[in-house]
């Protein structure tokens, strides 16, 4: 097998936990040229995977909105000759393009079976994302030899990280920790009293810098979080690219997030984590990088499954975590 293309999902976290699936598939035909089709938003986590060739972009919001564009995108696959297709994503649109596209072996997840040479039953139940991805592989008969979820750095993106925190005050040689406080759900948020009793108790005790990381829509969210803590914190939500964010988290002496894509990301580059779960479950979605991690969750009686409750009004999954907890944690990285 010499050309393969994979049909990736669609969100970052998940991105990031499909990344072992391209590992796997150079360990088991290390001369194919491996191809991912995936949606933008995943584009530029996936650039930074060393295992994958090529990144085809499927946007059906925009670019392949219409049938006819995805006839386009149809006829630019049948050119690639792929000799077989791994179809990560449930989609049945994802599963008939591969079958359009004249791809001779289509193995994977799909809701239209038909459009498969090889369907694949999903289950999620109770098994860590990644390992739902790779069972694709495994379905087929593939070795699976490594789990992890491996992302590499760009020099220039180094680079550029260090030239921007020098503009923050943060020389290259200082270290610091990075506080990530968003979720892709607020259910998954710890409280923002928490992460201000966290920054006063570190800037009291060590000399280290607090970075308040995230994305342009958390800017407010942070900037009223340094302001309660009396400004110890350095924000720059919304002002890095995602690849000077993973130069970031390297750097870090340690990230502390929920369960969200930068916690994953952080990880995958090697960095020192702290994993705050609430709603989530670490067997299920823990981080699969190469960095240390510590991961905090206590079992309530309502998140003894995922809970997906967005309305729920005290979030007590969260606050459960104490801030003495985190801190002494924080520590032992530090030590």
């Amino acid at each position: 097998m010499k050309n393969i293309l994979v049909v990736n999902v669609n969100w970052l976290g998940d991105a990031v936990f499909s990344t072992p699936v391209f590992k796997a598939l150079k360990d088991n035909f290390p001369h194919a040229r491996v191809t991912c089709l995936c949606a933008p938003r995943v584009k530029s986590v996936l650039e930074h995977c060393p295992f994958i060739d090529e990144i085809i972009i499927i946007d059906e919001k925009r670019r392949h909105f219409w049938p006819w564009d995805k006839w386009t995108l149809l006829q630019e696959l049948r050119q690639r000759r792929f000799d077989a297709a791994f179809i990560l994503h449930r989609s049945s649109t994802r599963g008939l393009i591969t079958y359009l596209a004249g791809i001779p072996i289509r193995v994977g997840y799909c809701k239209t079976s038909a459009w498969l040479t090889h369907p694949v039953k999903f289950n999620d139940e109770g098994i860590h994302r990644s390992d739902v991805y790779l069972n694709v592989l495994r379905a087929w008969g593939l070795k699976i030899t490594d789990s992890t979820s491996q992302l590499r750095l760009k020099e220039e993106e180094v680079e550029s990280l260090n030239l921007f925190l020098e503009e923050k005050g943060i020389n290259a040689q200082e270290k610091f920790i990075v506080l990530h406080t968003s979720g892709n759900w607020e259910l998954k948020r710890w409280p923002a009293s928490y992460f201000a009793a966290l920054i006063e108790s570190l800037t009291a005790k060590y000399p280290y810098k607090i970075i308040l990381s995230g994305a342009h829509a958390d800017l407010e969210y942070c900037r009223a979080l340094n302001e309660q803590t009396g400004y110890k914190a350095v924000v720059v939500a919304g002002e890095t690219s995602l690849g000077q964010s993973l130069a970031l988290y390297k750097r870090a002496i340690v990230v502390v997030s929920s369960d969200s894509g930068p916690l994953h990301l952080a990880h995958s580059v090697g960095a020192n984590i702290i994993g705050l779960y609430g709603p989530t479950r670490p067997e299920i979605t823990g981080p699969k990088g190469t960095g240390e991690a510590y991961l905090f969750f206590r079992e309530i009686a309502c998140n003894k499954t995922p809970c997906y409750y967005l309305a729920c009004s005290n979030n007590v999954c969260m606050q459960s975590i104490a801030v003495q907890d985190v801190t002494q944690a924080i520590e032992k990285f530090i030590s």
